[in-house]
């Protein structure tokens, strides 16, 4: 079974075929596509195939898609534009006859209120009604999305958000590819639709113990209004349609939108997932080699 990785400059992708090699797959079954391909080059350099793949260029889509079995649609980067992206990647594997295609989604993203979802409802829809066969996961948050406000607390000694005392069940990016590992080489998983997240839902007051861990040094959380933090995130130089995303985004968490901790993913990869001070330690050292 050939399987072909989109967006596979990305951590993401990068981590998924790390995981399908170590599940067995040989190099010569995985293809990895990617926007730039010069940032996957160290996977030609362990016998992986690469390819351009632009998922705005539909010639290119079609083109990754020859001769490929499976395939890991990771969602786009960019929010407000991944849709179209999306879309041009399931026509092409219609077109192909491909045999399976899994699709990293949201947490509930079918019926949460929250600034993230509308596309990946949209495209869990569209992909629904072309008929070709599928895996939805639908990831909650990552831990490394923390890995900013761990390197300021660094300096600052506090974690600043406004999503008062809301709970995220976040798991590491390495288990949510693990995941996607399995579900892409095993059988049974075809027409599912799996709600992925970490073991248990953690406060930012937790957040902060944890970056205290990791750190060696005290750290606080302490809660701001959206106000502040638009006034916090516009003096640091973002425009306008950024501070209101973010925002958005936090008064979404502050809901409890990625509140929800479900047992799916450690049942997947067979153990617990990652705890997040152990996921903030690797994602913060990683942060501080590539620096």
């Amino acid at each position: 079974m050939t399987i072909l990785v989109t967006a596979a400059g990305g951590q993401l992708g990068h981590l998924v075929i790390d995981a399908l090699l170590e599940r067995g797959v040989a190099p010569a079954d995985i293809v990895a596509g990617a926007r730039t391909t010069s940032k996957v080059a160290d996977l030609v350099d362990r016998g992986i195939r690469v390819v351009p793949l632009d998922y705005n260029a539909p010639e290119t889509v079609a083109a990754a898609l020859e001769g490929v079995d499976a395939v890991l649609l990771i969602s786009g980067s960019e929010p407000g534009r991944r849709y179209e992206g999306h879309v041009n990647v399931i026509d092409a594997a219609k077109a192909a006859g491909t045999a399976k295609v899994v699709y990293t989604s949201l947490a509930h993203a079918d019926s949460v209120d929250f600034v993230l979802a509308p596309e990946h409802k949209a495209t869990e829809e569209y992909l629904a009604a072309s008929g070709v066969p599928a895996v939805v996961l639908r990831n909650n948050w990552y831990t490394e999305n923390y890995t900013p406000d761990v390197l300021r607390a660094a300096e600052t000694g506090v974690v600043a958000a406004s999503v008062g005392d809301a709970t995220v069940a976040a798991a590491s990016r390495a288990d949510y590819a693990e995941a996607a590992a399995v579900v892409l080489t095993e059988d049974g998983h075809l027409g599912r639709t799996y709600e992925l997240s970490g073991d248990t839902a953690v406060s930012y007051a937790d957040l902060a113990a944890a970056a205290a861990e990791v750190l060696g040094r005290e750290v606080a959380y302490v809660p701001v209004s959206r106000e502040q933090l638009e006034a916090a995130l516009a003096e640091a130089g973002l425009d306008a349609g950024t501070v209101g995303f973010v925002a958005e985004m936090e008064a979404g968490i502050a809901r409890g939108v990625l509140a929800d901790a479900d047992p799916t993913l450690a049942r997947l990869l067979g153990r617990p997932t990652t705890p997040v001070a152990e996921g903030l330690r690797t994602a913060v050292e990683a942060s501080r080699v590539n620096a």
